[in-house]
Parts: structure tokens; sequence; C-alpha cells
């Protein structure tokens, strides 16, 4: 490995190679004033750092209100039978399993560990995200403090990471937990390696801490692939003499980057994420939108406004992308230029290119989801951007600056901050619930064909919960208008369709249902086709057309094999023809796959009832209850057990219970004598 130079950092504009050495302060330089005071050394950095984490905290802290969103956060948490439990078994999978396109098993223990103190309260997800962000913070912080030695660039570098409302989408949204986790082990493994390069002995525990908290930063977000070429950079930044033993060192880690990089590519084709068939753009068209996203970035760093969740591609105009796009490639060359004009000062050549090497994968030149910006991206690339501002406002502390004015522009940085904070607070609001996060979303994006299907699938939901008529009018009304729009901005997207399906037959319009459901099967789309066959199938059975049922049932589990929701229908479908054992089959593997939802347990109940297994029954509507309470029908059917167990009067209470809950199917001679008894 290479010798370590412990050179020390060059000042702004300094020629490479003509440093003069300096002694090397025992105090960060630009704390001075603070050590006046009283404070020194790691008693400044720690108030500085603390007061920081507490400025971030009241910024944030709305979080804790939110709730789970129907983004994304029914795979990674609602939905998924991989965090619901933690035996070794468990685990096991957890370390095997993509979830939807990722590979990222750190994430999803994080969740794991939370769902088993809290079920799926969201108020320790959000609160764990935040205090993630923070933490994140705080490493940012130290390492820009080790780096540079200046507390001034530190603070203003953290702060600015801190509050940012770029970054509001990495910690409000919970399925985001993935840019607070890896980023923890990121920022961490570049602290070690400027351990390690500085360390005079024992440095390969400095390096093996390197490579571990690689892995774990790849295990939380494979993004983190680009940590190598930073460590460059921190090479760099240290003036650390270019070598063959120094580019060994680092052979290691570019293995283990090229091995996730392939293992997430595959992971992202397998899932669909890769597929540009919807968008359709040509080189010339991506090389234009990538220069969009590049000065969206900048620009948004500075003046975080119009912030949503989703950033559509444009629209075709005539059949090609409008001409002012072109512009953007023009405008990142000239920021390119100016970083190669300033190449001889290190600072500017290390922040941009941070900045750089971390957003540069993220650019969509190959095409990964429908966003062609996305607010997470930016998490640690514009720590690069932060430094370049805190080492310039350092500059004004340091021996010969000019004090006065610094000190006017940290007042101006303050208010900038203040700013920042106010808009953060505002955007974790937007965050709230799904319908806060799509109603922002298409009021800022009208053309999103997502956000539509999102909130008309929301308000499907709603209609399917609700015992009340005139709400169940207005939810579906709100819905197939939300779903139709969908379906005029993309006629390809095959959500719509599906969800029109499923609002026509959960209305018991079937002849209407089955159109979008076979429109949706000609798509190229696994996990749609899954969700039309599913509808079919109960539609089939419901009609009493048995074979075609089963056939749909068998499609829909063929092209998603983990589905408890197919299972959970299957069940009923065994029950129906009197097929008990394997009823209990797929009820039993609904619910090992998705311990959250109530149907399989209350139709497993009402199976156990009729084979006279009251227990077992009882038992099954005790946890359908508990995850439905307000669901009138599982109290009725549990007064059945009750019944057969002599318990009239426990039976009696189940069933006003029902009725109170708005239950209308009860039998007026089993109530009645209920009450004569």
């Amino acid at each position: 490995m290479a010798k370590s130079t412990n050179k020390p950092p060059v000042t702004p504009g300094q020629p490479a190679g003509r440093q003069k050495p300096r002694q090397t302060p025992t105090v960060a330089a630009g704390s001075q004033e603070s050590g006046k005071a009283g404070l020194t050394g790691t008693k400044l950095h720690m108030v500085v750092a603390g007061c920081i984490a507490l400025i971030t905290w009241l910024f944030f802290r709305v979080c804790l209100d939110n709730q789970l969103t129907n983004w994304d956060d029914p795979g990674y948490i609602r939905d998924n039978a991989l965090i619901k439990s933690t035996t070794p078994e468990a685990l096991k999978l957890i370390f095997s399993t993509p979830i939807m396109g990722n590979y990222h098993p750190l994430t999803i223990l994080s969740y794991a560990i939370e769902y088993s103190y809290v079920r799926l309260e969201p108020w320790l997800f959000h609160l764990d995200s935040v205090l993630l962000h923070i933490v994140v913070t705080t490493l940012v912080y130290v390492f820009v403090l080790m780096l540079t030695k200046r507390t001034v660039a530190a603070a203003v570098t953290a702060i600015l990471f801190g509050l940012h409302p770029m970054h509001v989408e990495s910690v409000a949204w919970l399925a985001g937990r993935k840019d607070v986790l890896y980023g923890t082990f990121y920022m961490a493994s570049c602290i070690l390696y400027i351990r390690y390069i500085r360390a005079e002995n024992g440095r390969w525990k400095w390096y093996a801490g390197v490579v571990l908290l690689f892995l774990a930063s790849l295990l939380s977000k494979p993004v983190a692939v680009t940590l190598p070429v930073v460590l460059l950079l921190i090479d760099y930044f240290e003036q650390r003499k270019i070598s063959w033993a120094l580019l060994v060192e680092k052979l290691p880690l570019f293995a283990i980057s090229v091995a996730f990089g392939i293992r997430s590519m595959i992971d992202q084709r397998s899932f669909g994420s890769l597929s540009s068939e919807n968008i359709g753009f040509n080189f010339a068209e991506r090389i234009a939108l990538g220069g969009y996203a590049f000065v969206t970035y900048l620009w948004k760093a500075i003046v975080p406004v119009g912030l949503s969740c989703f950033y559509p591609y444009p629209a075709r105009v005539g059949g090609s992308l409008p001409l002012y796009y072109f512009v953007y490639p023009i405008i990142a060359i000239a920021v390119l230029a100016a970083i190669w004009f300033f190449r001889r000062n290190r600072v500017v050549v290390f922040s941009s290119l941070f900045f750089l090497a971390n957003i540069a994968l993220l650019l969509q030149f190959l095409p990964v989801g429908g966003a062609i910006v996305a607010d997470r991206y930016s998490y640690i690339p514009y720590m690069g951007l932060f430094l370049m501002l805190g080492w310039f406002l350092s500059g004004f502390f340091e021996a010969g600056g000019a004090r006065q004015t610094g000190n006017i522009a940290l007042g101006a940085l303050g208010a900038y901050c203040l700013y920042l904070g106010m808009l953060t607070t505002d955007r974790c609001k937007a965050w709230y619930d799904t319908t806060s996060l799509w109603r922002d979303e298409i009021e800022k994006h009208p053309d999103a064909p997502n956000a539509f299907n999102n909130l008309g699938f929301h308000y499907f939901n709603k209609f399917n919960e609700s015992v009340n008529d005139a709400e169940r009018r207005i939810f579906f009304d709100s819905s197939y208008n939300l779903l139709s729009r969908s379906i005029q901005l993309d006629a390809n997207f095959t959500n719509p369709h599906v969800s029109i399906g499923e609002l026509h037959r959960a209305a018991g319009n079937y002849a209407l249902a089955k159109p979008y459901y076979y429109h949706a099967l000609t798509m190229k789309d696994k996990d749609g086709a899954a969700n039309a066959y599913l509808g079919l199938a109960i539609i089939y059975a419901i009609t009493q057309n048995i074979d075609s049922s089963g056939f749909c049932f068998r499609k829909a589990l063929e092209n998603k094999p983990y589905f408890p929701e197919v299972h959970s229908n299957y069940g009923n479908y065994f029950d129906m023809l009197k097929q008990p054992d394997s009823a209990l089959k797929h009820y039993g593997m609904a619910i090992a796959q998705n311990p959250d939802m109530y149907a399989p347990y209350l139709n497993r109940g009402r199976l156990f009832q009729r084979m006279k297994r009251c227990d077992e029954a009882i038992r099954d509507f005790e946890a359908a209850s508990s995850l439905n309470p307000d669901m009138g029908e599982i109290y009725y059917s549990r007064s059945y057990c009750h019944t057969q167990n002599g318990n009239k009067a426990q039976a009696l209470r189940d069933v006003e219970k029902a009725i109170q809950l708005g239950f209308k199917q009860i039998d007026p001679a089993y109530y009645q004598m209920l009450k004569g008894g």
C-alpha cells in the first residue's frame, strides 16, 4: 500500500506541487473566536455538531406525524412478508431476496426490526429515518472537518446538508430509508479512509473498516458503488502520490463495486425498471435529457422550489423532444469547463468531482424508472456543492481574511438556512399521507399519469372499505375519474386499466370490468397481468365459471408467485368447491406471505367454524379484528362460534357490535333467537 504523505490541504487557488508546509493546528482554523469563549478542540466540535443536529431535528420533527403512503411503502413495508419475522429463516430470505428490483437487505432488515416492535405503526419508522438523517449530517460535519481542518467549512456544509429541502424525500418517505442508511455507512467509510491514509501504525485495521462499511453501504443501496472513485478524490485532496500501490489498494473496492453494479442491473431488469419501451428517446435525446437533469440538480441546490415526488419525462412535440432541451448539455459543458478553469484549486476540483461522481449514474442516460429527476438522488451528491460554499466562507476566518465580511456572510447564510428549514418543514407536510402526496404532485405536474393512477387507486381502496352508500358513490366517482385521466395521459400504462377493472368488479359491474382486465393482459407487464388474472378469477368464481376461475388463479400465480392476495382468494375458490384442505393450505400461504391481511384470517375462521373447530376459528377472528377492528362482518362471523360454544351472551354482543359498525347482512331470526335467549 502507498505510504501516507500526510500533507496539509492546499489553500484556495494555490497551484499543486508548490505548497509551503505549515503546522497542523490543534484547533481548526476559523474557531479562534469560539476559543476565546472557552471552547476549544473536541468540546467546540461537539457543541457545533450538537447544535446542527438539534436544528435539523426541529425542522424535520413534523415527519413523526406522517403516515405510510401507497407509493412503494406497501411493497417495502405494509405488504412485505420478509419484514414480519426475524427468525433465522426470515433473515436468510432478507439477505437473498431483491425487493421491487432492488437488493438492499440492510434496509429491509431495518424495517423488520421496527416492525417487531410496533408492527405497522408508522411513528417509529419515521423517527428512525429522521435520526439516521441527523447521523449522516453529523458524519458530514466530521468528514469535512477532518478533510479541511476548518470548523466553518464543516459547519456550513453540514447545516446545508441537514436542512436542504431536496433531502426531504429521503427522510419523509419511508421507502426512501435506503438513502439515509447507505449515507450513514458511506460517510463513515470516507471518515475511516482519512484515518487510514493518515495513520502511522495499524493502517490495515482502518482499511478493513473502510471495506466493511463500504459493504454495509452497498447492502443498504447499490448506488454506493461510487465510493472507490470518491476515495481516489480524497487521495487527490490529501496529495497522495499517484502510484501502482495506490491503485492496487483500490482494486478490491472496485471489484466489489462491479459485482454489486452487475447484480443491481440484473435485479432492475428483472423487475422491469430498465425498460424504456414506454419512453422511447433516442441517443441524442438521452444526452439532452441528461444535461437537463444535471442542470436541474444544480439550480435546485440553490433555489429548491417546485419540489415534487415525481418528475415525469417531457412530452414529445411533433414526435420529438422540444429543441430547448438540447441547450442543457451546452450549459453542462460550460460548467465542466469552469471546473477545468479552476483545476489548480483543489477544493473546487474535489467538491465538483464529488458531486459529479455521485450524480453521474443518476442522470438517466441509462433509464431507470419513469422519472427524469428525483429529489432523493441529490442526497449524498449535494455534499460536494455545499463543501465548496463552506470552504469559500471559511476563507474569511483564516489568517489575513476579512473577518467582518465573513460575519456578514454567515449572517446571510443563517437567514438562508432559516428559509431552507421552513421549506423543508412545509415539504415534510406534503408527505403526510397518500392524499396529500398525490394532490401535491398533480398540482405541480398535471401531466403525470402515475399521480392520477395512485390517487385514483387510493380512492378505490376507500370505496372498497366504506360501508356508507353516499361515501361509496363519491369515492367511486373520484377513483374512476382519476384513473380515466391517467389512461388519457398514457394509454400504455397498465396500472389504471387494472384499477378500473378492480373498481367495477368491487361495485358488481362485472361486464364493465372484464374489458379493462383483458386490455391489461395485452401489455408486457407481468405484475399487471397477475393482477388482471386475479380480478378475472374472482369474477369467474362469483359467476360460477369454475374452470375459467381456476385457470386465471393459476395464471396469476404463474406471473407472480409471491402474491398473498391470490392465495387468499384461491382459498375462497377451494372453499366454494368444498375442498377444505386445499382452502386451508392457500389461506395459510396468504397469511405467511402477508400476516397483516385480515381477509385470509376471516375466511379461514369461517371455514374452521363450519368444520366445528371453534377454538381455531375464534383465534382467526380475533387476529382479523385486531387488523381491522371496524369491520362488522368479523364480529358477526365470530358470533356463530360463541353460539356453538353455548355462549349466547357473547354472541349477542358480537352481533350488536356488527350492527353498530354498519354490517347489514344480519339474519333476523338468528338475532331474535339470541335476544330471546
